[in-house]
């Protein structure tokens, strides 16, 4: 079932607010089979609105809008949709009895205008909104389904959930939407198509492969859309177990996983505890960890060693290394992250240090170098990273490095 979304409102096109309900819907609606190929975003604005229908229709099975459903003179959707399909406007009097309460419960007047919130085209299924105040509309014709919601995300994903969903899954019981998505972490996106380029160009037709990356990381979602008879799932699982085979030192993570999330699996299912000590890194690194509700329980704490002075006190980073090795090094690095341990009492520590910028460089350690160490108790190790020129991308890059070698040492 090929489907379009149609997003309504002035607010999404100049920046004001935000389109996450495109997002959600798209994700809800993929879980259900149901393929999303256009998005579509439109102003205010009866012309646009009935045009992007039109044009949609010509190719998609259903066409799902949002917005424009309030009862203030900019909003006109259901005005559209009227003279779209040739109807005339009726009370739906259960929509009318449930607006009228939800004022009445809040000491509000019930005026004209909210009286017109239960108004719907009499050729339309009215579903039924009881988070809100404007009903959702399903319309079929000429085997095309056309759905309208409200552009409030409680509201929309209500409906969506109580309504829209059950029926369009219903529609097409024998297609197949599949998404994999795996997390790699350690190798650029180039070098990671070239590891894989003969796995990729052998895969079959009903299969996708899409690169997703971030600082540090990449996302790879394999993706396969066909019928029941096509036996996906079983191919999914094997195209699989082939891909990680050829990509397993980078893989740190599956589906929705994100690399804190993973450290807080391994530190809590292992019973062990976790501090660091930053630098360049400037505490981002134990800000990252603790996003994850209930990280207290391994996390210890961290120290932000900016200057060499808290490095040498703090962490025990001796004079002598600083000054032959300086601040930036495989040395100084190592004794932070061993000084971490022993300060914090903890399992495994991890240290940063490094030139974010955009100052401080030079030909030997130019903007972006950095050193990533991760002690345990039997022993440490360290790596040099050379994470580019852009400050806040090296701060990101350290950060999801570290993060990733983590994960690795633990192994």
């Amino acid at each position: 079932m090929k489907t379009t979304l149609i997003n309504i409102g002035d607010e999404l096109l100049i920046g004001q607010v935000v389109n996450t309900n495109a997002s959600w819907m798209a994700e809800q609606l993929n879980r259900v089979n149901v393929d999303v190929e256009h998005i579509v975003t439109v102003a205010d604005d009866p012309t646009e609105i009935t045009c992007t229908l039109e044009n949609e229709l010509h190719f998609a099975d259903a066409v799902i809008l949002t917005g424009g459903l309030g009862p203030t003179k900019d909003d006109m959707t259901k005005q559209v949709l009227c003279r779209f399909f040739g109807a005339k406007m009726v009370v739906h009097q259960p929509t009318f009895e449930h607006v009228a309460n939800y004022f009445e419960m809040r000491g509000l007047p019930f005026n004209e205008v909210n009286h017109h919130q239960a108004d719907v085209p009499d050729c339309c299924t009215v579903l039924f909104n009881e988070v809100g105040t404007a009903p959702g509309m399903w319309f079929e014709q000429n085997g095309k389904i056309i759905v309208s919601l409200p552009g409030v995300p409680s509201e929309m994903k209500f409906l969506m959930n109580q309504y829209v969903l059950p029926r369009l899954e219903a529609r097409h019981v024998d297609e197949v939407i599949l998404h994999h998505t795996i997390l790699t972490q350690g190798i650029g996106e180039s070098f990671l198509a070239d590891t894989i380029s003969e796995w990729e160009d052998a895969l079959p037709q009903a299969f996708k492969l899409a690169y997703l990356p971030q600082a540090g990381l990449v996302r790879l979602r394999l993706s396969a859309r066909g019928t029941e008879q096509m036996n996906l799932p079983q191919r999914m699982q094997d195209e699989l177990a082939k891909l990680e085979k050829l990509i397993k030192p980078y893989m740190v993570g599956e589906e929705t996983d994100t690399l804190e999330t993973v450290v807080h699996k391994l530190f809590t299912d292992r019973y062990l505890t976790l501090a660091t000590a930053e630098s360049c890194s400037g505490g981002a690194l134990a800000a990252k960890i603790v996003s994850v509700p209930g990280s207290s329980v391994y996390f210890k704490g961290g120290v932000v060693s900016y200057n060499n002075e808290i490095k040498n006190k703090m962490l025990g980073v001796s004079e002598e290394t600083l000054r032959k090795y300086g601040a930036v090094s495989r040395q100084t690095a190592e004794e932070m992250a061993q000084g971490c341990l022993e300060k914090m009492k903890v399992d495994y520590a991890v240290a940063t240090t490094g030139i974010a910028g955009p100052t401080g460089g030079s030909d030997e350690k130019p903007v972006g170098t950095v050193w990533i160490a991760v002690a345990g108790k039997n022993g440490v190790s360290a790596h040099k990273y050379q994470l580019g020129n852009d400050r806040p991308k090296v701060i990101e890059r350290t950060v999801n490095q570290s993060l990733g070698d983590l994960i690795k040492f633990l192994g």
